[in-house]
């Protein structure tokens, strides 16, 4: 038995080798992967990988600002728990939360200037860090091939999963 069959009485065991080689090398990378970035990230600037996640996604607003349920739905994160970690950055001057001039039930987001310099201070090792990790070990033909695997992913994602559909990604 090699190391990715499974017994028999394992759920794994409706997948092939082959399945259950693939699921469980992603499992290992993207585990891997997130808490070495967040511990990256932690060490040389001191925020988390959430509050990057919460930066980045509003700089891909032109406007900077997005609701508390637009946020959650782009991150893939939940929104009570989006709107706890949004009070927090708040506290820390990262972002800034006012009611939404459309709807006083919602909350908007925005990034501050200090949120802006710190993603700025942050982003060129956070990109070494995922270079040297994660894409030191493709080719420019597999950076492309995993792109288009990941892509047709996230579109299964969006088609069987129960968030809706980020506005950035019609």
């Amino acid at each position: 038995m090699s190391r990715y069959q499974v017994p028999p009485e394992s759920p794994y065991a409706l997948l092939s080798d082959n399945e259950v080689r693939a699921w469980y090398a992603f499992m290992k990378v993207q585990l891997r992967l997130r808490y070495e970035m967040n511990r990256q990230l932690r060490s040389e600037c001191g925020i988390s990988l959430a509050d990057y996640d919460v930066l980045v996604a509003l700089t891909s607003e032109t406007s900077g600002t997005m609701t508390i349920s637009d946020l959650a739905i782009r991150i893939g994160v939940e929104r009570s728990r989006v709107s706890h970690h949004a009070r927090r950055m708040a506290d820390d001057s990262l972002i800034s939360l006012q009611p939404n001039a459309e709807d006083r039930r919602a909350t908007d987001v925005s990034l501050t200037p200090e949120g802006r310099a710190l993603l700025a201070r942050a982003s060129p090792g956070h990109i070494d860090f995922v270079r040297s990790v994660f894409l030191g070990a493709l080719d420019g033909k597999q950076s492309a091939e995993l792109a288009a695997v990941f892509e047709s992913m996230y579109e299964l994602l969006l088609e069987h999963g129960t968030l809706p559909r980020p506005a950035d990604h019609p």
